[in-house]
């Protein structure tokens, strides 16, 4: 009876796992998609919006990459990939303060068109993303971390399209500086949840 009862118990946790691979997997092709678009775009566009969605783009497919690598791994190894998409989302933290600080400094103008058209795809995009991840954000951490990205993906993309709104409407490169530094600020807070998390998970293990 024990026997067959860890033998379901088994069955079950290799379903889920592989459920979850391929929710990770599609996640990731979409994110990377996205990350070309819109930096491409957002270079072009000279928007600091945009150019940051992009990097959070390319962040959220290098914590989806992390998290397929320990999805049959030990608990600590969970822990420890968590802690890794941590320091990615304080690293595209001081990558779009970095780019705050040159778009002031030249004082370029961003393309409110772009930004609006490239804005709704990536948000169309994400809202698929998210609705995926949904189902097993209460799995484990690993799942967990990686809800929390595509939920601020979400943040983000709702705040690019204000932005590009309010650049349209003030011919102002104001709207597009604040959504970058609120992406900042964003990126800032989920990495100190994520970092926190797992650092007690880590010296619990």
């Amino acid at each position: 009876m024990g026997d067959h009862c860890c033998q379901a118990k088994a069955k079950e946790l290799s379903k889920l796992r592989k459920q979850q691979a391929k929710v990770l997997w599609a996640v990731l092709l979409i994110n990377l998609l996205m990350f070309f678009v819109e930096f491409g775009a957002g270079i072009r566009a000279e928007s600091l919006s945009l150019t940051g969605d992009s990097l959070d783009m390319l962040g959220d497919a290098l914590v989806y990459a992390s998290s397929l690598y320990v999805l049959n791994k030990s608990v600590k190894a969970q822990a420890g990939a968590a802690f890794l998409k941590g320091l990615i989302m304080f690293l595209l933290a001081i990558g779009v303060f970095a780019r705050a600080s040159y778009q002031l400094f030249t004082g370029a103008s961003p393309e409110a068109s772009t930004m609006g058209l490239v804005g709704i795809i990536a948000l169309l995009a994400n809202l698929f993303c998210l609705q995926l991840l949904t189902r097993h954000r209460q799995d484990n951490l690993n799942m967990s971390s990686v809800w929390l990205c595509s939920r601020n993906d979400i943040i983000a993309n709702t705040s690019v399209l204000a932005a590009a709104g309010l650049v349209s409407l003030t011919q102002s490169i104001l709207p597009d500086l604040a959504v970058g530094l609120l992406l900042t600020v964003v990126f800032t807070q989920s990495a100190a949840k994520v970092l926190s998390q797992s650092w007690r998970q880590m010296q619990q293990v």
